[in-house]
């Protein structure tokens, strides 16, 4: 192994004011470039890059070395910090005052040329770098991430301690318990047949820790979901996962904000006006179509169920007979759209599930529509009145049961704002959504799930509808919103033995299930358990929205592909069969 001598500073640190000084750099050739005996390269590390310069007159067996090395070549350089040349600073570099003169040159690592450029633009497909992992996280971009991502640790470390929550570290090898995903299960060698799972988040861990009287818990945890993988959702991932007692849905939501304005003061420099705007989940699906709406644009819903529910537009008319919603939204200024633009438009919709799309046009001729002969006149311009439309703009509708009818014009919503450019990348836009369902049915299991998890609390008012109409009940469940991401969702929990089992009942488990599945948790709250609730943060889509990127990939060391494949030391992968007998595992 060759030496080297220590590093004084970094490849970042060098400034105007250490000129003249003899130092030493240790890391990585970004880029050598010869120009006819003057020899330059730019010398990398995590903290920055340097410029060195090797004269053939000021040390022969430096310069004659300097001719060997390529990109990613590891070396030390020691020299003296010189001033650059007038007119050739790079007032883009941190170091673009100074260069280092060479006077010593070590190659403490020869490297072949990689597979790709390891700059921030590299066109290199995702599967190529993730293969290459090692390179990719020597780029720039994603040292930033990784950086920016140990800032939040620390943010969220001195944020919880100043608030006296203790942070208490939950078991990884837990009982398989349903969430809502697959669990990841590891065979037990000393228990034959019997496995573990992998916690897909410590929730009944930390209601345990409330029962058991320590009044403020936090932990930043991995979490494991076997479930389908899209941009924002990992196999493992991180949370903030938070618990308290003693408290009410606004109590939550305060310190989940305070940490919120830490975020953003302390990352990006922007201060969040307190308290958050809120939403019910009602209003949220009624507005915007979605429960975590993107409020950074416009192109809000409004019902016509009045106007149409007596119309000879039975497509309409029995919609709302059947409890169902007609509703749409105006898209200023394009009533240009052409004919094959609104086919396009047509087609889209009706691939989300919707049965069509009735549009308006409001051009130089007025309103135009292909329903108006069904619909009349008078409907038409009363619809193009409450939808608050005027010249030149288009109008789209959809008629459908409520849920989806929302569900799909959300969809639309963020279809058009897409395409005409509305959303802002620039801004950041948080909201509370409160109030949701209790429950939900499921076609599939032909019986009711619950919407969050089955520990959430239901809304008290609703207390006497649990029984005989759960699918009205509402929850004391919020989740936090961020540019049209779920960032954090959390519940005031069921604290009571005979609440817990009702809510386990109305979900199918009876009591012999429950008992052998949460014993632990109906135990518990036999000796007293206090009032309390909770949130959970996915840390990762927190990073990646502060970062700007667009895959939670991107600010995770060694993620996984959307098969859930690490392509860099091929994981999942085979075991030998004595690893096998010794778990009591055959594979069929």
């Amino acid at each position: 192994m060759p030496p080297f001598i220590k590093r004084t500073h970094t490849c970042g640190q060098l400034r105007a004011s250490d000129i003249g000084s003899v130092v030493t750099l240790n890391g990585w050739v970004d880029v050598r470039r010869d120009l006819g005996g003057v020899i330059f390269i730019d010398m990398r590390d995590r903290y920055g890059k340097t410029q060195v310069v090797f004269y053939p007159q000021h040390n022969a067996a430096a310069h004659a070395a300097a001719k060997l090395l390529r990109s990613e070549f590891v070396v030390s350089v020691t020299g003296t910090v010189e001033r650059r040349p007038e007119g050739t600073t790079n007032p883009e570099l941190a170091t673009g005052e100074i260069d280092l003169r060479a006077a010593e040159l070590t190659i403490l690592s020869e490297a072949e040329p990689p597979p790709f450029p390891l700059n921030d633009d590299t066109e290199a497909g995702e599967d190529l770098r993730l293969k290459y992992r090692f390179l990719d996280l020597r780029r720039p971009v994603l040292q930033r991430s990784l950086m920016l991502r140990h800032r939040m640790y620390l943010i969220t470390h001195d944020y919880f301690d100043r608030l006296g929550f203790i942070e208490i570290e939950t078991p990884v090898l837990m009982k398989s318990t349903p969430e809502g995903a697959r669990d990841y299960l590891v065979p037990s060698r000393l228990h034959p047949g019997k496995f573990y799972a992998l916690p897909q988040s410590p929730q009944t861990y930390k209601q345990i820790l409330m029962v058991a009287g320590f009044d403020r818990y936090v932990q930043i945890v991995k979490c494991f979901r076997d479930e389908d993988l899209r941009a924002d959702r990992q196999p493992e991932f991180t949370q903030i996962d938070v618990e308290m007692s003693f408290v009410r849905e606004e109590d939550v939501q305060e310190v989940a904000e305070g940490l919120m304005a830490r975020f953003f003061k302390e990352i990006k420099g922007i201060d969040i006006t307190l308290p958050l705007p809120r939403l019910t989940y009602r209003e949220a699906m009624e507005r915007y179509g979605s429960d975590k709406p993107d409020t950074r644009f416009g192109l809000t819903f409004t019902c016509v169920n009045e106007i149409v529910k007596e119309s000879p537009f039975r497509v309409f008319a029995d919609v709302v007979k059947k409890g169902g919603a007609v509703a749409g939204f105006v898209v200023p200024g394009a009533a240009s759209f052409t004919r094959n633009q609104m086919d396009a438009l047509v087609d889209y919709t009706r691939n989300l599930g919707a049965g069509g799309l009735v549009y308006i046009k409001w051009t130089e001729n007025g309103l135009e529509t292909a329903v108006e002969k069904f619909l009349g006149r008078e409907r038409v311009e009363q619809i193009a009145a409450s939808m608050g439309a005027s010249k030149g703009d288009l109008l789209l509708l959809v008629a459908d049961v409520w849920k989806k009818a929302y569900t799909v014009l959300g969809t639309l919503r963020l279809e058009m704002g897409r395409r005409l450019n509305l959303i802002d990348d620039n801004r950041y836009e948080l909201l509370w959504v409160t109030e949701f369902p209790m429950f939900e049915y499921s076609e599939e299991e032909k019986r009711f799930v619950a919407m969050h998890h089955p520990f959430t609390a239901p809304h008290p008012e609703d207390l006497a509808i649990l029984d005989a109409d759960p699918g009205s009940a509402r929850a004391r469940a919020y989740d936090l919103v961020l540019n049209g991401n779920e960032i954090a969702g959390g519940s005031i929990r069921i604290h009571e033995r005979a609440m817990q089992q009702r809510v386990f009942s109305l979900l199918g488990i009876g009591a012999e299930e429950a008992q052998v599945k949460f014993g632990f948790l109906l135990d518990a709250f036999r000796y007293g358990a206090p009032p309390h609730g909770g949130i959970a943060f996915g840390f990762d889509r927190m990073a990646m929205i502060l970062t700007g990127m667009k895959s939670i990939r991107e600010v995770m060391a060694f993620p996984k592909t959307a098969s859930a494949v690490s392509l860099m030391d091929d994981a999942p992968g085979p075991v030998d069969d004595k690893q096998l007998r010794e778990l009591h595992i055959r594979i069929v």
